[in-house]
């Protein structure tokens, strides 16, 4: 059935950065069909979907997470990273059954779809859990067993057979709202033998790498003391690069480092929050902008940021480069949001499917309301999303052109028993 989206302002964030005052959208079968002005006759269209005196735009793209941890939000606070993940996190998620997964994954599920992101990526353990959310909320994501290779020989085989089962198994699921990627989770957690093996499976089954890389700069300096390398260099002479790569942080990169990524056309995740929370450092995003280098924006978990509304990354990501900079003009409100829709699409690696408002690719769009104080007066609508909008304004999220949330209200997810369920599973822990 063909449907017709009519009477918002239209942010495309296409090529151009068209915006379209009393646009029109137009999609059929999980399709965008037409992108343009609303036509005078609305004859001969299944359903018109008015929503007059709002913004219609893309949904957002969260290229780095780990779902499940909603279950420890705010249960550490205020450490440094190894600190954090050694003393506080590891323990606890050790202790995840695929039950802590599954309702911490519904939690996080739930948080994004409210906020308007329509397609994540998420990396963690029992992924089966991970997956069936994902195609029971109707959202889209790329999904991978992250591996971490500090066990005996027989647990790393194990792990790598896990995941790669998983990997083939799930690529192209839930209608092809899902894919799957390849992840050793980072150079100071998996040997180098590992990660060449991993990169392996990643030729094999012709899938993307996403690892962690250059958090922090002790495990930066680490890594030189381990292998005589820093964490760029040592990947490239490990094969990882050979294949389509998205690398989360990369907060701690050379000029050279920044000139390698970009000749490796390696996909970049900026997480400012989560790196500002835990102490990690400002990544060189201008830099790695100026080089080509596709920068997009990610959460990591509400246990380091600690929510997962996209929207403040997008903000974040225009001031905080500015600040730093003493540069206005360094990250303007337009290249935030290509870095939050478009630029996420990419790293993602379907950038020809979503990402952006345009012919051919699928309906993934929110709607968000107007008819609030802080978005008058409309004076510019991409300076609003990025500076003025909360992601509680988006109003509607569709993903393959169904309907997911509707005027505020998830359709697809009971939240009361998530927020119950959520709830229990944490006091199962032992603290």
């Amino acid at each position: 059935m063909k449907k017709i989206v009519v009477g918002g302002t239209i942010v495309t964030v296409n090529e151009q950065n068209e915006v379209i005052t009393n646009g029109a959208l137009v999609f059929e079968e999980g399709k965008i069909t037409y992108v343009g002005e609303t036509p005078e006759d609305l004859s001969g269209y299944g359903e018109i979907i008015d929503v007059k005196g709002s913004i219609v735009m893309p949904g957002l793209v969260n290229t780095h997470g780990h779902a499940a941890m909603s279950l420890l939000r705010g249960y550490a606070d205020d450490l440094p990273l190894q600190e954090w993940l050694e003393t506080k996190m590891w323990p606890l998620e050790g202790q995840f059954t695929s039950d802590h997964v599954k309702w911490g994954t519904m939690l996080s599920i739930i948080e994004m779809l409210r906020t308007g992101t329509t397609s994540f990526v998420d990396m963690y353990d029992h992924m089966d859990q991970v997956a069936e959310a994902v195609e029971k909320s109707g959202m889209r994501a790329s999904l991978t067993r992250g591996v971490i290779g500090l066990c005996p020989g027989d647990v790393q085989k194990a792990k790598l057979e896990e995941a790669t089962a998983f990997a083939r198994n799930w690529h192209g699921q839930a209608g092809g709202r899902i894919t799957t990627m390849m992840s050793p989770h980072a150079p100071y957690t998996c040997p180098p033998d590992y990660i060449r093996q991993i990169v392996e499976k990643a030729h094999e089954l012709d899938l993307p790498v996403h690892i962690h890389m250059s958090e922090s700069l002790r495990e930066v300096e680490q890594n030189v003391k381990d292998y005589g390398l820093r964490p760029p260099a040592h990947l490239d002479k490990l094969g990882v690069f050979e294949r389509p790569t998205l690398v989360a942080h990369a907060v701690h990169l050379t000029d050279e480092e920044i000139d390698l990524l970009a000749a490796r056309k390696v996909k970049v995740s900026h997480n400012p929050i989560s790196n500002l929370k835990l102490a990690s450092g400002v990544a060189r995003v201008p830099e790695l902008l100026a080089k080509g280098v596709t920068v997009s924006l990610g959460t990591d978990s509400s246990a380091s940021n600690n929510n997962l509304n996209l929207f403040e990354e997008i903000k974040m990501t225009a001031l905080l480069h500015k600040g730093v900079s003493y540069n206005p003009v360094v990250v303007p409100a337009e290249e935030a949001l290509r870095m939050g829709t478009r630029y996420g699409a990419e790293s993602m690696f379907i950038g020809d499917q979503t990402g952006a408002l345009e012919v051919g690719k699928k309906a993934d769009f929110i709607v968000i309301r107007t008819d609030r104080s802080h978005f008058h007066p409309f004076h510019d609508p991409v300076s609003h999303l990025v500076y003025a909008t909360s992601g509680y304004d988006v109003h509607d999220v569709y993903v393959d052109g169904v309907q997911l949330v509707s005027k505020g209200q998830l359709l697809t997810v009971d939240e009361e028993q998530v927020i119950f369920e959520a709830n229990r599973m944490f006091k199962l822990l032992k603290r």
